[in-house]
């Protein structure tokens, strides 16, 4: 299924920048630390570890989904027969994909709103709104693969993988 190979592509594309957020997270406090040492801390530190960190959560959001790292509270439905754990299951992926477009359609509308009124930070006076719309891309990213999942699950696995 094409939307499946989309969906992968994305996703590695989003873990690899996330990957590279945390090396520069990593490195950020580092030279903080290091540099506070010798009472010369790196302004705007902690803006841009609060820019960074949500964005290490949002593009890390369809990875975790993929590896089934999310938590999850089964103890109900594991009494449950087989057949109903696939209804329930399909439910949620459904819902999950239905709750994160829409967060990601409403933080695309937030970032457009940022970028009208040109909101900034206070020390290091960064733009807002790319940043936000990285957020939402990471949400929408993690709806089509919640789609795909919901995809799988309804639709028998000869048309899905055609």
């Amino acid at each position: 299924m094409i939307l499946s190979k989309i969906t992968e592509l994305l996703n590695k594309t989003l873990t690899f920048l996330a990957g590279l957020i945390l090396i520069v997270m990593v490195l950020l406090t580092c030279a903080n630390i290091v540099f506070r040492m010798f009472w010369v801390p790196i302004s705007g530190t902690y803006e841009l570890m609060g820019f960074a960190g949500a964005l290490l959560t949002a593009f890390a959001l369809a990875y975790t989904q993929v590896k089934k790292g999310h938590i999850s509270v089964d103890v109900l439905v594991n009494v449950f027969p087989q057949k109903v754990q696939w209804v329930l299951s399909a439910i949620n992926n459904g819902m999950c994909f239905i709750f994160f477009m829409l967060a990601g359609w409403q933080l695309a509308i937030k970032a457009n709103t940022l970028r009208t009124t040109g909101e900034v930070t206070e020390t290091l006076r960064i733009i807002y709104y790319p940043f936000t719309y990285a957020v939402a891309l990471g949400c929408v990213v993690l709806a089509l693969i919640l789609l795909t999942e919901f995809l799988r699950q309804v639709i028998p696995s000869e048309e899905v993988e055609s």
